[in-house]
């Protein structure tokens, strides 16, 4: 990790072995620039098979700024609207990586919950398809649609939010909440945060605030990037409600990590 911090992330994935097939056709930018977003959604999830044209470099550097440096990642992002005239990632490592986070932290889910192998297949389905990319699709279509609706700047100029950027704004924001309460949690699990008493309550459900509020600030970063929006300071108001409802969990007893572990083994065992 402190390799890491005294470096600067890569602009963009120009080195990998994704660009080497692309770079030998002449004017490829510019075909790119033409692509419908039909064209460009097929181009990724072609690519999803082909993990040697996957630059897994850029997307573990990507992920470890969003912990360090969360604003880097979307400068980034600028600089493929610059070069390859879209916004959204053409390239689906981190969405695999992020995919192998997935499972790792359902493992350890399945042996602290002492899940049965067909009960942790299950978990992992649910985890990979609903968790994930079907609260994904649901999240991102919402913002898609509200900000293209409410916080376009007049005149739009004919620029828009990418239905795909705003999916890659989830995972981005999806990550580090994978990470705090699906990997760092489970080593307190059992025996600090789901024992009953105030102090565990309130370490378990600190940890929710923290992984929540860094979805929420992600996720303004986000869009907040995009310089024809106005108003993305909004997206950071949930706080507000957040910190009230974390609050009330401290005076009510309620006790989210242990919730959760009731939810997952309740669902997987029907």
């Amino acid at each position: 990790m402190s390799k890491y911090g005294k470096l600067s992330p890569p602009v963009s994935p120009t080195g990998s072995s994704i660009m080497s097939p692309l770079s030998s056709m002449n004017g490829s930018s510019k075909q790119d620039a033409r692509l419908t977003a039909t064209s460009k959604r097929q181009k990724y999830f072609k690519r999803l098979l082909r993990f040697k044209q996957m630059d897994f470099e850029y997307a573990f550097w990507q992920m470890i700024y969003l912990f360090v440096s969360p604003q880097k990642v979307y400068r980034n992002f600028q600089y493929r609207k610059h070069t390859k005239d879209q916004w959204a990632r053409d390239d689906p490592a981190f969405l695999v990586l992020l995919s192998f986070w997935l499972v790792v932290s359902s493992v350890g889910f399945a042996v602290v919950l002492k899940l049965t192998f067909l009960a942790f297949v299950k978990f992992i389905l649910w985890v990979i398809f609903v968790d994930c990319i079907g609260v994904g699709i649901v999240i991102a279509t919402f913002f898609w649609f509200v900000t293209n609706k409410y916080m376009i700047m007049a005149p739009p100029r004919g620029q828009d939010v990418e239905w795909g950027y705003a999916f890659d704004v989830h995972l981005n924001a999806f990550f580090p909440l994978l990470m705090i309460l699906h990997l760092f949690q489970l080593f307190f699990l059992t025996y600090c945060i789901a024992l009953p008493g105030f102090f565990p309550r309130l370490f378990g459900n600190s940890l929710w605030l923290i992984a929540l509020g860094y979805y929420i600030y992600i996720t303004f970063l986000g869009y907040s990037a995009l310089p024809f929006l106005k108003n993305t300071r909004t997206l950071l108001y949930p706080i507000t409600a957040l910190v009230f409802v974390y609050m009330l969990s401290l005076m009510l007893d309620w006790n989210f990590s242990r919730g959760l572990s009731t939810f997952y083994t309740f669902r997987v065992s029907t």
